[in-house]
């Protein structure tokens, strides 16, 4: 009886464990499911989402040195430019300009104190009515002198008075005629000290020499301003510098082995270091007849006949001197793609265009190498994107999202 219930609280309890174990194996089942579901839904979004390509711009094909006799590098440069300063010293009381302002010839600049200046010229004017007060007082008197020479004559004539009396009167005359003559002398040398005193008005207000645009600014109201320089660097000699933008030109240097290939007259086209994809039509003004013995070099100007306000002093530009009259750098045919944009079709060749986020299969005729690039005659405008290394799952029509590729 012992053994038989010792047996019994040994014995496991199949029905109170199973319910456990089965808990956790649904549990786990349910785990994995959410697991595959989600696979398949990251599987799905991928697919739903355009893959990503890489995409390279197709540039025409460009000869820069193609129709031209010779290239050179230079300047613009301005023949009319003027730093412009005052004709005396003085304190600068108003400075009206600033960097990028176009001015008109005669526009005032600046101001300098013309406090002593005003005094100047209301002392000369003080002088100049005193000496005509002077001249008027003097011709008063020579004009009774006059009457009074003619009276004392005519009792001479009748024997009524001595020829000294008379002597006396025409001496007296004659010394207001000379006074007179000084007088009028004295008007005019105030009448000069007048217009000397409004010249130095004049130049306390300092004036456009030209038309131009300011390009620089170099003082400030209260500094001391002098024509020339006085020393320490407290004295400044300029307001600002005006340029006359219709005066631009460009000056290169040639090597002077190739300078029998510019003559005056020629036709050029210049390219700005800014503007690369710019033409601008020009002519050799001149060769200057003198060689730089350092660089070998012949400097030549050429003028702009083309006016435009991007091009300004100082800008670096590429020159190609022409042939003849009107004849052009010429442009290779067809644009140059990065090789590896082009595919082999059979016995030809296809490239993917990228636009409006799909692509769209173009057989081309392809060209010359040039390094890593291709040249493509035909098939292919310049400035259309092409795909780079495309896929070979990649169809005609496809949806892709591009990247321009650097």
């Amino acid at each position: 009886m012992e053994q038989s219930e010792l047996l019994e609280q040994l014995r496991i309890d199949r029905d109170g464990v199973r319910p456990g174990r089965s808990r956790r194996r649904r549990l786990g089942l349910l785990a994995l499911a959410a697991l595959a579901v989600a696979g398949l839904v990251w599987v799905g979004v991928g697919r739903l989402q355009p893959p990503a390509v890489r995409t390279a711009v197709a540039r025409a094909v460009r000869e820069p040195g193609a129709g031209s006799v010779l290239d050179a590098s230079g300047y613009v440069t301005a023949r009319r430019q003027a730093t412009v300063s005052a004709k005396i010293t003085g304190k600068i009381t108003e400075v009206l300009i600033e960097e990028g302002q176009r001015v008109e010839e005669g526009a005032v600049l600046a101001r300098l104190d013309d406090t002593e200046a005003k005094a100047q010229l209301a002392l000369a004017h003080a002088q100049l009515v005193a000496a005509r007060s002077q001249l008027a007082e003097i011709r008063a008197l020579l004009a009774q002198a006059e009457r009074d020479f003619d009276r004392q004559r005519q009792l001479f004539d009748k024997q009524l008075v001595a020829e000294q009396t008379l002597d006396a009167v025409r001496a007296q005359r004659d010394m207001l005629r000379a006074r007179l003559a000084s007088a009028d002398e004295q008007v005019k040398v105030a009448q000069e000290s007048v217009a000397v005193a409004q010249v130095q008005l004049d130049n306390t207000v300092i004036r456009a020499p030209f038309s131009g645009m300011v390009i620089a600014k170099s003082a400030q109201p209260g500094e001391m301003i002098s024509p020339i320089s006085a020393g320490g660097g407290f004295t400044r000699t300029g307001i600002g510098t005006i340029v006359d933008m219709d005066s631009l030109e460009i000056q290169v240097d040639v090597n002077e082995s190739y300078i029998n290939r510019v003559k005056p007259g020629q036709p050029v086209q210049a390219m700005l270091n800014a503007y690369p994809d710019w033409k601008i039509p020009g002519e050799v003004i001149a060769i200057i007849p003198t060689a730089d013995r350092s660089k070998a070099t012949v400097k030549v100007r050429i003028a702009i006949s083309q006016k435009d306000a991007r091009i300004v002093p100082d800008m670096g530009v590429r020159v190609a001197f022409l042939e003849s009259r009107g004849a052009a750098p010429a442009a290779s045919p067809g644009v140059l793609v990065p090789a590896e944009a082009v595919r082999a079709d059979g016995g030809g060749a296809v490239v993917f265009v990228y636009a409006n986020a799909r692509v769209e299969r173009r057989a081309v005729t392809l060209g010359r190498d040039v390094g890593a690039q291709r040249q493509v005659l035909s098939g292919l405008r310049d400035g259309e994107h092409v795909v780079l290394s495309p896929p070979p799952s990649l169809r005609d029509g496809d949806a892709v999202r591009g990247t321009e590729s650097g």
